[in-house]
């Protein structure tokens, strides 16, 4: 790799930051068993001058997506979990599903799959986000808007369990495995994984995956002791090219903005935190086909499956045109999965995966050229942004 073009990332997050594009940020890239480099800029928290750092404690939102496939994936591995079982077998309450349908509200034709969760087929979204959306989708944003409510008056009266049962009465987008739509899948797969296996969800990922790997930073909240570690997020509204940067404290998706407190809700699509060193450990043990440091978490055949997984060609075309920015991307297990990478937005290599979050943070794992990176912000809306493909085209550009 070559390392002295690799540095340019310095002067990316440097610009980066001086333009208000983001208050801070940081980058690690992990090659062949060892860290290559690792880049960092800008603030944590503007207003107390504390600067982003690898221990920083960022919200993960959707990148605690690849956790949860990481942890179902381990129940596969047991014969407990099977990805073409129904739903309702594992959670009885998800048997007979309604769907919404020219206006309507009927019966499905058929019942959820567990891969249906996994690859964001299910039929439930992330709610209304146009007046005419389906009754589901206005149902599925009151919800959400009680989680927020809940955990803003720090009540925490919903559990995960209670979050699908709540969601099981709602009715679908559309007939389960006929259509994509990213949405609250994962978090539906937090309470299965709580039924098969009897334990908490958070308990499950600490006995399973946070504690084996040492990931000492990684919850589903952020104690009073690191706090002071803890990123703050930020708005961005930008106005005749020049940016302006706002904290962000509201809660979203059912995360608390100060994430003091144990939340009932234990969010398998967006309520972990953690820092750039632990989600580094954790993927650094995929792209070493499930084991780091001599311990296993998953086994290699597992690992080369999230790879490879892919949507059918029909649920492909429909992931095109609702992830357009994902082009030459396909679908699988809660993660991207490169599939032409010639058609990508970034330079790649095919079978690279890995996921983002709302608030920036960003891993790519590509098994091919034994290749992790992993780059943490807190900026609303960034999901997969300019920045990040940025970086990763110094990245590739540099092999």
């Amino acid at each position: 790799m070559d390392i002295k073009h690799l540095n340019k990332i310095q002067d990316l997050f440097d610009e980066s930051v001086k333009n208000n594009k983001v208050a801070g940020l940081n980058c690690v890239v992990f090659q062949n068993g060892k860290e290559t480099g690792y880049w960092e800029a800008g603030f944590a928290d503007i207003e107390n001058k504390k600067k982003f750092s690898r221990d920083t404690i960022c919200r993960l939102f959707s990148m605690s997506k690849p956790v949860t496939a990481v942890a179902a994936m381990i129940l596969v591995e047991e014969g407990k979990l099977d990805l073409g079982e129904e739903l309702g077998f594992y959670l009885p309450e998800f048997w007979g599903v309604k769907v919404c349908k020219n206006g309507e509200v009927e019966n499905s034709s058929r019942n959820i799959l567990i891969q249906d969760l996994m690859n964001m087929t299910s039929g439930y979204t992330y709610g209304a986000f146009w007046d005419g959306a389906c009754k589901g989708e206005f149902d599925t944003s009151a919800l959400i808007n009680e989680l927020n409510d809940d955990v803003a008056n720090h009540k925490f009266n919903i559990s995960t369990m209670e979050v699908a049962r709540r969601l099981s009465k709602i009715p679908l987008s559309f007939e389960p495995g006929t259509n994509y739509s990213y949405g609250l899948s994962a978090d539906i797969m937090g309470a299965v994984i709580e039924k098969v296996s009897g334990m908490k969800y958070s308990d499950f990922l600490n006995k399973k995956i946070f504690e084996p790997l040492k990931m000492n930073d990684t919850a589903f909240y952020v104690p009073k002791e690191k706090q002071n570690r803890f990123a703050m997020s930020y708005d961005r509204k930008e106005s005749e090219g020049k940016y302006e940067l706002n904290l962000f404290t509201a809660p979203n998706l059912g995360i608390s903005g100060d994430m003091l407190q144990p939340p009932s809700f234990e969010s398998g699509g967006a309520g972990l935190c953690s820092t750039i060193n632990d989600y580094l450990k954790f993927a650094a043990m995929l792209v070493n086909y499930g084991e780091l440091d001599g311990v296993r978490i998953l086994q290699r055949k597992t690992v080369e499956y999230l790879s490879n997984a892919k949507l059918n060609n029909r649920l492909q075309e429909c992931f095109d045109r609702n992830m357009e920015h994902f082009a030459g991307y396909t679908y699988a297990n809660f993660m991207r999965v490169a599939l032409n990478p010639g058609s990508c937005r970034a330079i790649t290599e095919k079978g690279e995966f890995g996921w983002d979050g709302w608030l920036g943070p960003y891993v790519s794992i590509d098994l091919k050229n034994q290749l992790v990176i992993v780059m943490m912000m807190q900026r609303c809306g960034a999901g997969t942004n300019d920045i990040t493909r940025k970086m990763k085209n110094i990245v590739y550009s540099s092999l």
